[in-house]
């Protein structure tokens, strides 16, 4: 039950959709019929009687539904009682309920109004007459189009009525509809059949769009609809007549170029001037359009620079060195800092003096910093000897520090058993081995 519920509220709403489309374009119909009434009742014959005109008048008022009025006369015989002929009239308001949008069109049809079956004897009653009865009705129709604007139509409806004089009766209409009339959803003039902006009033001119700049591009295709502009430009200006409209071009009162969003760039570097720090000087992108600067002077760009605020020789990309003979001093210190097997501690009046005059040397050498590697003897595992080398290598770091050195300066490396200076096969050589030795840090 619930699927069929569905279905036909489905049917109804394409029903509805379809019936919209047929008379938006020619809401109203003039329809012009022959009129046939066939008696109902018990004491009457079921023939037919043809008369007419009917004519009738509606308009498409919303989705699918017409408002309208309709006139009808002509002539009933009563059979059974043949010496009483009666003239016929009627007059309606319905409402049509159309359900499909194609050539063959059917509809519902139902109203209220007053049908009179007079005899020729006169009679007061309230409407005046009592030959005149309020009357109901209601059928169903069908129309089948013969063009845009004329159809046939066929009609039958029952009507009921309500008064005392008079008779039920079928009433057939069969004839013509004739279409016309247009909606004007903006009230611009333009039909909306003809319209291509039927929500916003226009120009006839402009198939009803407007144009509200007036620069003869309407606003729908217009992309500055407020200010008057050029076809080329799709209804935009050029202020600064670089090629690129105002919206498009990032520096619209500046000539610019197109790869660079109509603005500038001064200096040739590549980068526009709304970008570039440095507009009259060529630089890098990365660096905001200016060129690299030299912070410490040494001829070395601060992007190349590896210590851009020391002064360095390019060898050692812009960073300080101690000289080789300062260098050569420091081991000739360092080759009498000796350490115990397996020992990492600084002791003995000898090793104290010497690390005193190697804090004194790098105090009147203030630029350049220095690698201090460890070494030990052949004795013992080789990872442990690695890690006994470095801890050596750590404790004169520790000890130069505590004298004044700067950290900075300082790095250390051990290097285990290698590279010994002395033989390993005897105590006096691996007593030297037991060492650290200074190298200058290069970047």
């Amino acid at each position: 039950m619930r699927l069929y519920k569905l279905f036909l509220i489905s049917l109804l709403l394409t029903f509805v959709n379809k019936s919209q489309g047929q008379f938006k374009d020619k809401p109203w119909s003039l329809s012009i019929n022959s009129n046939i009434i066939n008696l109902q009742g018990d004491k009457v014959a079921k023939g037919f009687n043809f008369g007419g005109p009917a004519v009738g008048i509606s308009r498409h008022v919303v989705s699918w539904i017409s408002l309208g009025t309709q006139f009808a006369f002509g002539s009933a015989n009563n059979l059974t009682d043949p010496a009483f002929p009666y003239d016929y009239s009627s007059l309606d308001g319905f409402i049509k309920a159309n359900i499909l949008n194609k050539s063959l069109r059917p509809y519902i049809i139902g109203g209220y109004g007053f049908s009179k079956f007079s005899d020729g004897i006169e009679r007061s009653g309230f409407f005046p007459s009592t030959e005149t009865s309020r009357t109901l009705f209601g059928g169903i129709g069908f129309s089948v189009s013969l063009n845009e604007s004329f159809e046939i139509n066929f009609q039958s409806t029952y009507r009921g009525m309500n008064e005392n004089y008079g008779f039920n009766h079928l009433q057939h209409f069969v004839g013509f509809n004739y279409k016309f009339g247009s909606i004007d959803s903006d009230k611009d003039g333009v039909s909306d059949k003809k319209d291509k902006c039927p929500d916003v009033p226009g120009l006839k001119e402009y198939e009803g769009c407007p144009d509200t700049d007036g620069d003869s591009i309407i606003d729908k295709d217009d992309k500055c609809p407020e200010i008057p502009g050029l076809l080329e430009f799709n209804g935009c200006i050029d202020s600064d007549n670089d090629g690129i409209s105002d919206p498009e071009d990032t520096c619209p009162n500046e000539a610019g170029k197109i790869e660079m969003n109509g603005c500038p760039d001064e200096d040739g570097d590549g980068l526009p001037n709304n970008k570039d720090s440095c507009i009259n000087e060529v630089g890098p992108i990365e660096n905001n359009g200016c060129p690299w600067p030299d912070s410490d002077g040494d001829g070395i760009n601060d992007n190349e620079d590896k210590c851009k605020d020391e002064v360095g020789p390019i060898k050692n990309n812009g960073c300080p060195e101690l000289s080789s003979e300062i260098v050569k001093t420091l081991n000739e210190f360092g080759s009498r800092i000796n350490f115990a097997a397996n020992s990492y501690q600084i002791y003995g009046r000898t090793t104290l003096d010497n690390l005193l005059k190697i804090k004194n040397l790098l105090d009147e050498n203030k630029q350049g910093s220095l690698i201090i590697e460890g070494y030990t003897s052949a004795d013992g595992d080789e990872d442990y000897n690695k890690k006994l080398s470095d801890k050596r290598a750590q404790a004169v770091r520790s000890y130069l520090i505590k004298l004044g050195v700067s950290a900075e300066r300082l790095e250390v490396k051990g290097f285990g058993e290698v590279n010994p200076i002395g033989d390993n096969d005897n105590p006096s050589g691996r007593a030297i081995n037991r060492r650290v030795q200074f190298k200058t840090k290069l970047y």
